[in-house]
C-alpha cells in the first residue's frame, strides 16, 4: 500500500521508523486482537500492524503536504498504542470514544534518544510532533476525512476483499487538499463517482467494525487481559510490550492459557439471552467526505446517504455470546 501513497519513502521517515519505539509497533495490529479468534470473517487477513499503519499515514501526509513536521506527527500518531490497540480502550472503560490508547505519545517520544535526537538536528520540537491533531491533514474531528481514517480505510478495502488495488488507486488519484465548509484544510475528492464509490466501500468497512463477532472478540479479550492483570499473571506495564510478548505471558500460566485458548477457539455468535452473554456497545466509525466546491457527500449522494441511515440507526445493546 505504501507505494500507492507515494513512490518513496523521505529520507528522513528512516531513522525514525529505526528506533525501538517505533519497530515495536510492527507486532501490534490494526485488528484489534480479533484475528486471534476463529470468526471466519477474520480468516485469510494478511498481516496489517501498527508500523504498517503509521509508515501509510505518513506518506500520505508528505504526498499531499511536503511538510516534514506533520509527516513525522503522523508517523508517530501511534506509537503508544499497546498490544491489542484498542482492547485496550475497552478495558480502561473508553469503548465508546477509544481514545486512551493515545494517552503517553509525548512521554514514549521523550523517552526514545533515537527519535529526540533526530528531532534535535532537525530543530523540531517534542511539541510539534507529539499531538498530530493539531494538523488537519493528519487528523480531524469526525467523520472527515484525515490521513489516518484514509489509510486504515484503503488497507482494510483491500485486506477485506471489499475492493482490489486497482479501484483504491483510482480513488487515491482524486484525492486534493482544499477547503471545507469551515474554510479548514482537508483531504478531500474532486470527483463525485469516485467519492460516491469511496463512500460505500468505506462504509462496508464500518459495519466489520461494529460487527458482533468484532465487538465481542474485543470485549472478552479485555476480559481476558483484566482477569490476569488482576491475577499478576500480567501488568499493564507489559500491554506496552509486542503481542507476542504478552501472549507468551498468557500461555506460561496454566489459567491463563485456558482462556487464551478458549478467545482463540471461539467461532461463532449468538445474539440473546445467554450464560455468559455480554452487551457490548462500540464506537461506530464512519467517513462523509467533502466534494471540493460542493459539500459534504451525505446531502450530495442519496446511495451514501440511504446506506448510512440504517447504519447510524444500527442498535448494539443487543446480549452477544459466542462458542
Amino acid at each position: 500500500m505504501w507505494k500507492i501513497y507515494n513512490p518513496t519513502i523521505p529520507d528522513f521517515v528512516e531513522p525514525i521508523v529505526a528506533a525501538p519505539a517505533m519497530q515495536r509497533l510492527k507486532d501490534v495490529g490494526m485488528h484489534c486482537g480479533c484475528e486471534y479468534t476463529s470468526f471466519p470473517m477474520f480468516e485469510g487477513l494478511d498481516n496489517y500492524s501498527r508500523y504498517k499503519h503509521s509508515v501509510g499515514c505518513a506518506l500520505i501526509v508528505w504526498h499531499f503536504t511536503q511538510d516534514k513536521r506533520q509527516t513525522i506527527a503522523a508517523l508517530l500518531h501511534d506509537i503508544a498504542t499497546p498490544t491489542f490497540a484498542h482492547v485496550i480502550d475497552f478495558l480502561n472503560g473508553d469503548h465508546l470514544k477509544q481514545e486512551s490508547t493515545e494517552n503517553g505519545t509525548a512521554d514514549i517520544i521523550a523517552s526514545s534518544p533515537e527519535i529526540m535526537t533526530r528531532l534535535k538536528e532537525w530543530n523540531i520540537t517534542l511539541e510539534e510532533v507529539s499531538d498530530y491533531h493539531q494538523y488537519p491533514i493528519a487528523d480531524n474531528d469526525s467523520p472527515k476525512l484525515s490521513a489516518d481514517r484514509l489509510e486504515y480505510t484503503l488497507s482494510n478495502c483491500v485486506n477485506y476483499r471489499i475492493a482490489p488495488k486497482e479501484q483504491v488507486i483510482e480513488w487515491y488519484d482524486h484525492l486534493m487538499v482544499g477547503k471545507n465548509e469551515e474554510g479548514e484544510d482537508e483531504l478531500m475528492f474532486d470527483d463525485f463517482k469516485t467519492a460516491e464509490a469511496f463512500c460505500l466501500a468505506a462504509l462496508d468497512t464500518s459495519r466489520i467494525y461494529v460487527a458482533d463477532e468484532d465487538r465481542f472478540a474485543m470485549q472478552t479479550l479485555s476480559e481476558l487481559l483484566c482477569k490476569h492483570i488482576a491475577r499478576g499473571v500480567l501488568s499493564k506495564n507489559d500491554l506496552y510490550r509486542t503481542e507476542s510478548e504478552v501472549i507468551a505471558l498468557l500461555q506460561q500460566d496454566e489459567e491463563a492459557r485456558k482462556d487464551w485458548d478458549s478467545f482463540r477457539a471461539l467461532r461463532h455468535i449468538h445474539r440473546g439471552e445467554h450464560v455468559g452473554a455480554k452487551t457490548v456497545v462500540s464506537k461506530k466509525r464512519y467517513i462523509n467526505p467533502y466534494l471540493n466546491g460542493k459539500g459534504r457527500m451525505v446531502n450530495l449522494s442519496d446511495a451514501f446517504a440511504q446506506a448510512l441511515e440504517p447504519f447510524l440507526a444500527q442498535r448494539l445493546d443487543e446480549p452477544l455470546w459466542g462458542e
